[in-house]
């Protein structure tokens, strides 16, 4: 449900609109120095402000509330908190008539019975993101400094934004059009050892997907090569080793073999979509009368939610390989 992990293990809490959002973190190992300045670059990183992001401007101060003693991680659940100080709930009055196509409004509706916080997404949100940064934080330190052999480093960046590679013109074709439009991030992984995975269902390439999904507004993954492998010949698509450690001559399969990581590059991309939440007029079911009608999305939203996703893929991407490690 709430939670992920066997051993490093996170349950996420808290709604868009609510007195706060958090994570509890079980499973972290004692004696891992975790400091407030540790959540800054990548809580930046996250953060709205930019050009095709949201006005919401939130203070994103991590409020540890336990696990950490002097400095340093003392092998108990882990709580952090964040604060919801910048919040307009009136603009989501219009979604109990209108729910919002491409958001789980309705559906959250029917399965709770109604009785859903539904302001700003609720539960639903990607205002749960940040919680998520927060752990990843965690599990970074975790690789750092329980697992000091294995040099891991996690990057993510966005590649395209509306099926173009430049970045500020994928963001200004937003802009013109005000409409909404998605992206591709991809992350690349340095110094995985070769074996981590679990067959048959935790294979890495499940577990990665499976965190993966839960960011909202992802709605593809690949690895390697990915779709592109299904066009061509095996012989070509093939990785030949060049030497006893694993190495290969290509990684057309992204740093995994047979669900394991193999010692290479572990690479793969994600579809993000374009943010439901979009400045134009639509037209959809009117739930208190039954008819189709008119109406636009209120609320403060991101043009491209793409571009605050990349410091979200590391963290859970780093939550997946600190509970693979610790297993």
């Amino acid at each position: 449900m709430n939670s992920f992990g066997r051993l490093f293990r996170v349950h996420i809490f808290g709604e868009s609109h609510g007195k706060v959002v958090g994570i509890n973190i079980d499973g972290c190992p004692p004696g891992i120095p975790i400091h407030s300045d540790d959540f800054v670059k990548d809580l930046d990183r996250r953060r709205a402000g930019d050009k095709g992001t949201t006005s919401r401007k939130e203070d994103d101060i991590p409020l540890i509330q336990s696990g950490v003693f002097n400095g340093f991680t003392t092998g108990t659940p882990i709580n952090i908190v964040f604060n919801n100080k910048d919040t307009q709930s009136q603009d989501y009055e219009e979604i109990r008539k209108f729910p919002r196509p491409g958001h789980a409004d309705f559906v959250a509706s029917k399965k709770f019975n109604g009785f859903e916080d539904y302001r700003g997404g609720g539960h639903f949100s990607g205002r749960l993101t940040v919680c998520l940064v927060a752990a990843g934080v965690i599990a970074k330190k975790v690789l750092s400094h329980h697992f000091i052999n294995h040099k891991i480093e996690i990057n993510s960046k966005l590649i395209s934004v509306a099926g173009n590679c430049d970045i500020e013109k994928g963001i200004q074709l937003a802009v013109e059009a005000n409409d909404s439009v998605g992206g591709i991030v991809e992350c690349v992984v340095d110094g995985l050892p070769v074996g981590l995975g679990e067959p048959f269902f935790d294979s890495v390439e499940s577990l990665l997907s499976h965190a993966v999904f839960s960011i909202p507004a992802v709605r593809g993954i690949e690895f390697g090569l990915g779709f592109a492998a299904a066009k061509m010949f095996g012989s070509d698509h093939n990785d030949a080793f060049i030497d006893s450690q694993g190495r290969t001559k290509t990684n057309n399969s992204g740093g995994i073999s047979g669900g394991l990581t193999n010692g290479n590059q572990l690479i793969y991309r994600i579809a993000v979509k374009p943010t439901s939440s979009t400045p134009q007029k639509q037209d959809s079911l009117n739930i208190k009368n039954d008819k189709i009608e008119s109406f636009i999305v209120k609320g403060r939203h991101d043009l491209c939610i793409a571009l605050r996703i990349p410091p979200v893929l590391e963290s859970i991407t780093a939550m997946v390989i600190a509970d693979q490690l610790l297993i």
